[in-house]
């Protein structure tokens, strides 16, 4: 998917007659755990983890399945950009024993520094001035106040007037955001996001999680879940992920996440993308583990010519 980078430009290329449509109406391509193609096997557990998984972790062993379980992700930030992806799920954690605010972000281990991660994201944003991202804080692990203040005010360091504030969701168009010069749309799933006007609520994103690891219990929740979703007033996630379980891993534990169900599965999940059509009741953003296994973010990204032949009619 990344190779070629064709997909660097998508948002600044559609057709002129869907640049006024709210964004909630588009096709966005996401990934789940977008941060994950690096995890610290050296690094403690995260305190994501249940307090057995961080007994035995101490043997090196362990780690090294961990990570092949932690890993959803196998490109970068700026090759998931270049391939359109332009959803980002974030989950984010200060780490023990260290000294100051720094957070990293995580999913069982530790990975890179966020800010180290948003520096690259917003180098991205201005070489590809046209191109919207959302980037979903949703799950916080081991932070106090001083920690979100610290987070907020590296978001707001980095991406600057590039923020979109917080409005009706409706009134955010790729027009309006361009005649405004934004970029960037941050959910924060905590109450501190009441104090920042750039930080939009958890609940303006909502993201129905199927839980499951059988593809086609996952299909039916999937719509099930969209013709559920609010007609107004939010963006719409639709996570076309499967989750192990712990039995799961324990049965297939050296085979690793990638291997065990999503090689398998994706071909279905992706029918189901080909499938579908956005609009007012329709998929919003779609995400997906290991983006680049599949022609995953062209396929979501192709939905918006249906918006087209829907203005025809």
């Amino acid at each position: 998917m990344a190779a070629e980078g064709s997909n660097a430009d998508w948002m600044g290329s559609l057709p002129p007659a869907l640049y006024a449509l709210p964004l909630s109406n588009l096709a966005i391509p996401g990934s789940h755990d977008s941060f994950s193609y690096w995890v610290d096997e050296k690094s403690p557990v995260g305190p994501d983890q249940a307090t057995a998984i961080k007994r035995l972790a101490k043997i090196s062993l362990v780690k090294k399945l961990m990570k092949k379980w932690s890993v959803t992700q196998n490109l970068t930030f700026k090759e998931q950009l270049e391939g359109g992806i332009r959803y980002f799920d974030l989950r984010v954690s200060s780490k023990p024993g260290d000294a100051g605010q720094e957070i990293y972000f995580i999913h069982g281990l530790f990975g890179i520094k966020v800010l180290d991660g948003l520096m690259e994201i917003n180098t991205f944003l201005t070489n590809h001035p046209k191109e919207v991202i959302f980037l979903d804080f949703n799950h916080f692990y081991a932070m106090d106040n001083n920690h979100h203040v610290y987070l907020s005010s590296r978001i707001q360091e980095v991406f600057g007037s590039r923020l979109c504030a917080r409005e009706h969701v409706e009134s955010v168009t790729l027009q309006s955001l361009w005649e405004k010069q934004q970029q960037v749309l941050i959910f924060y799933h905590h109450p501190l996001c009441d104090a920042y006007p750039f930080l939009w609520p958890g609940n303006k994103m909502p993201a129905p999680w199927a839980n499951t690891t059988n593809v086609h219990k996952l299909l039916q929740f999937l719509q099930t879940t969209l013709g559920e979703r609010e007609k107004h007033g939010t963006f719409h996630v639709s996570q076309a992920i499967l989750t192990p379980r712990v039995k799961t891993i324990a049965r297939h534990l050296v085979r690793g996440l990638k291997n065990t169900l999503v090689h398998k599965n994706l071909p279905l999940i992706l029918n189901w993308v080909k499938s579908q059509k956005p609009g007012v009741m329709g998929v919003n953003i779609i995400t997906s583990d290991f983006v680049e296994l599949v022609d995953f973010a062209a396929t979501v990204i192709a939905l918006n010519d249906l918006l087209l032949e829907e203005n025809k009619s």
